[in-house]
Parts: C-alpha cells; sequence; structure tokens
C-alpha cells in the first residue's frame, strides 16, 4: 500500500476486535513516529503503549459514556509532550503540531498494515496521567485506540456513530480549506 492508499483508508472505525500486540508491533509504529519531522529536529513526542491487561482495565475507567467502544481493544498508545520540549518561536509553540505529525505516522502505519488507529479526546487527562504516571508538566494529547476492524457493529455505539461505520462522515470540499495565494482567495471560483 502506498502512502495515497494509506490515507483514504484510513479510517476511525469504533467496532474493533483486539489483536495480538508483539514486540514487533510495537516496534514498527514506534519506527514510523520515529522518522517524522519535527521543528529543529526536536522530536517532542514521546508515545505509552499500553496493552497490559490490568492497565487497560484502569486506564478504561478514564473514558467519557461514548467511549464505551474501546473497551474491546487489545492497544493504546498515550499520546504526550510538553511545552519546553519543542520550539517556542514568538507566538508559535509547535509541540502539538510536531506531535500530531508523528502521531500521523503511526496512523498511516496501522492502516498500512491492516489495522485501525483511532485517536480519541473523551478520556480524564488527570486521571489517565494518574493511571500512566505522566509527569504533571507534560499534556496528555490524546489516547490512539489500536484494533482490528470487525465485522460485527458494536454494540456501544450511538446510532451516529453506527452510521459512521457503514459510510465515511461527510468531508469538508477542498474550496473550503485552501485558498491560493492569500487567504479566503478560492481555489476553485463557485
Amino acid at each position: 500500500m502506498d502512502v495515497k492508499d494509506a490515507i483514504r483508508t484510513r479510517r476511525a472505525y469504533r467496532s474493533l476486535d483486539p489483536i495480538e500486540v508483539t514486540d514487533e508491533l510495537i516496534m514498527d509504529l514506534a519506527e514510523s513516529a520515529q522518522l517524522a519531522p519535527s521543528c529543529m529536529n526536536k522530536q517532542p513526542w514521546q508515545f505509552i503503549l499500553i496493552y497490559d491487561p490490568e492497565k487497560l482495565k484502569q486506564l478504561f475507567t478514564t473514558l467519557s459514556p461514548g467511549n464505551k467502544w474501546v473497551e474491546k481493544v487489545s492497544l493504546i498508545i498515550a499520546v504526550v509532550s510538553r511545552i519546553k520540549a519543542d520550539c517556542v518561536i514568538g507566538e508559535r509553540i509547535y509541540y502539538l503540531f510536531d506531535t500530531g505529525m508523528a502521531t500521523a505516522f503511526i496512523l498511516l502505519r496501522a492502516t498500512e498494515l491492516g489495522l485501525v488507529a483511532h485517536p480519541i479526546a473523551g478520556y480524564n487527562e488527570e486521571l489517565a496521567k494518574e493511571i500512566l504516571k505522566i509527569p504533571n508538566d507534560m499534556q496528555l494529547i490524546t489516547l490512539v485506540n489500536i484494533g482490528k476492524h470487525s465485522e460485527k457493529t458494536n454494540p456501544e455505539l450511538s446510532e451516529d456513530m453506527r452510521l459512521g461505520e457503514k459510510q465515511r462522515p461527510p468531508r469538508k470540499k477542498i474550496k473550503q480549506f485552501v485558498f491560493l495565494n492569500e487567504y479566503k482567495k478560492k481555489l476553485v471560483k463557485d
């Protein structure tokens, strides 16, 4: 699968089956993140790969009610960084951008491996940080849930989530977010 295929194939499915977590898988995903670009090559990201069943069970207690579907996965990647780990140039703070790029590399590699990598924001950050022993000055940016897409729709899903399992949610038109030469100069005429 080439990069464009991985981009087109990647979906944030919620009906997931567990996977076997191997040392090879962990290293494969880590090596993908390792190659991501960052400001002045600071590589501000840190990833905690959680696959111990007891630790996962603890982490599941931090989930928002709409994220009960996560309890089917056997691997969660906690994405962590801090402001001082990366460039701050004037008002531009790069750690979230750079860490997001490394996370995107993991998402695309997981897709290439036939897996689903679904990042979420619905969790109690303070409790999750406590469970994972993440220092207070660090931000837990997202939890990436890794699994295999299930043929069976997860019964925990809302009606909207079930619909999202069947078809890709609508995307903005390119002319809504791409401009030429200056802000709001349309790419495509209406």
